[in-house]
């Protein structure tokens, strides 16, 4: 492969006209200069100077691989200054996935944060739920992951996840009599009751939270739209378990909530491979961390 050194030799040859200014131009030595030339050419095989009189010229392969390197050397000073431009937050593009009701929370409020303090910083946002993020970031397909799990569970592997803070679980009933119900018995008072749940992740839960309580609760409808399980709720269908999150990205004005006493699931932010991060992910993920309520 070319030394870029003794490309960067020949184009400054090309340019300038002399060995003697290429090397000024370089604030290099004249030597240096003739010896990045003889290791250019012995490296590709080929002649490409002359010696014209007391000065050089380069030859036609000179030439075409002066122009050549033209090219590769502006595009290796553009990669530096965009790289620089992401270090000192510039520039940046970040690919974040989130899962709905983080991205309807967290994610708009961290948006205004770096707008604030990064405003030529880009964020792409894709919605995804746990595994799908897990498997997203080991495709490389995104830098940061908004997750959450419940107890007991392990990362994919390569993904290392930060704990955020813990989001509880509530019951959600069409009115107020199932949770004084509830509050009284606990959850088995809802033993003969219709039930709604969400994603694998989250009917897992609800099933361990009614073995807990002693019964195998009767699921009459799943869905993973936080608002139509709302409105199922309030409709009379059954009763469900929702996440802190989902009822603060949207409250339907005809359930009732009440929180289930040490029942949460952590919300994590998850990433691919060991730290540090790059500038514009780490930027993300403080403006997330700053996100997460009190």
């Amino acid at each position: 492969m070319i030394d870029v050194r003794r490309l960067e030799a020949l184009v400054a040859v090309h340019r300038t006209g002399s060995v003697s200014a290429a090397a000024a131009s370089l604030h290099y030595g004249q030597p240096t200069v003739s010896h990045h030339l003889r290791r250019l050419e012995a490296e590709t095989g080929s002649v490409l100077l002359q010696r014209v009189g007391r000065g050089v010229r380069l030859t036609g392969d000179g030439q075409r691989l002066a122009r050549r390197g033209e090219e590769i050397l502006g595009l290796l000073e553009r990669a530096e200054a965009e790289l620089a431009a992401a270090t000192q937050l510039r520039a940046g593009h970040v690919r974040l996935a989130a899962f709905p009701s983080a991205a309807a929370t967290l994610v708009p409020t961290a948006i205004a944060h770096l707008a604030d303090r990064h405003p030529d910083l880009t964020l792409d946002l894709v919605e995804a739920e746990p595994p799908e993020a897990a498997e997203l970031l080991r495709a490389g397909e995104v830098d940061l992951a908004l997750t959450f799990a419940y107890p007991g569970h392990r990362d994919v592997d390569g993904v290392s996840s930060t704990p955020l803070f813990d989001d509880p679980l509530y019951l959600v009933a069409g009115d107020g009599a199932d949770l004084a119900g509830a509050r009284r018995d606990g959850l088995g008072h809802l033993a003969e009751r219709r039930w709604i749940t969400g994603c694998e992740r989250c009917r897992a839960e609800l099933l361990a939270l009614c073995e807990v309580a002693g019964f195998a609760p009767r699921i009459a409808f799943a869905s993973d739209d936080y608002v139509a399980v709302q409105s199922l709720v309030a409709g009379g269908v059954g009763v469900t378990v929702l996440p802190g999150l989902a009822l603060r990205a949207h409250r339907h004005p005809d359930i009732a909530c009440e929180p289930l006493a040490g029942a949460a699931r952590q919300v994590r932010l998850s990433s691919y491979g060991a730290p540090p991060r790059p500038v514009a992910v780490e930027a993300v993920a403080q403006a997330l961390i700053a996100a997460t309520p009190g």
